[in-house]
């Protein structure tokens, strides 16, 4: 099946473009400039980035359920020197540009009542996407038997990625079908695992 998905690029007044990004999330994205902002500087913790994420999560979850949708996961990043709010969503048939949009402007009043974030940051609400990535257990018992790929972080037998069917999953130990055998990958191996879709 050919995938078609979608990202608005919006403002605070306006829908500035439409690209199209392969098998990427759908995402409706804001950027959000805080008074007297200075980039410079500045960092942040593990610990403050999981305390903002969490509250995010508390505010975001009960506005997503009451649009239909599920709450896959929030994540806030620093990328290419801006910091990032993205907030996963999904939804049986499929999440619409028009879901993003309405779940992002009804959370813009609470984050600015609750300012979990001092500083700016682009707030971006998406699909959680064909390939999305499967962080807990819950992930990957959903998951079971669909192909995935996962990426490590040094090689094992020659190679840092491998795609196979999602055989196993017990405390962070992650255990794939690749051809005719059974690989199991620890959590410190591991960098990432995430759904494949085959072309």
């Amino acid at each position: 099946m050919q995938y078609m998905i979608w990202r608005a690029i919006i403002t605070k007044v306006s829908i500035n473009a439409l690209v199209r990004v392969g098998f990427s999330p759908l995402f409706f994205t804001k950027l959000l400039r805080r008074p007297g902002y200075s980039r410079a500087g500045r960092k942040e913790s593990e610990s403050s980035m999981s305390k903002i994420t969490e509250k995010v999560t508390e505010l975001a979850g009960p506005v997503v359920e009451d649009e239909g949708c599920s709450l896959w996961d929030v994540e806030y990043i620093r990328e290419a020197g801006s910091w990032y709010l993205r907030i996963y969503i999904d939804k049986a048939g499929g999440v619409s540009i028009d879901d993003c949009e309405r779940i992002s402007r009804r959370l813009d009043p609470l984050l600015d009542e609750a300012d979990p974030i001092p500083d700016s940051y682009v707030f971006e609400v998406g699909s959680a996407g064909a390939e999305r990535e499967l962080k807990r257990p819950g992930d990957f018992e959903q998951f079971m038997g669909s192909e995935v790929e996962v990426r490590l972080y040094q090689p094992v037998n020659g190679c840092k990625v491998y795609i196979g069917r999602l055989a196993g999953y017990e405390n962070g130990t992650v255990t794939v079908t690749v051809g005719d055998r059974d690989m199991s990958f620890g959590k410190s191996q591991t960098s990432l695992v995430k759904l494949h879709v085959s072309i």
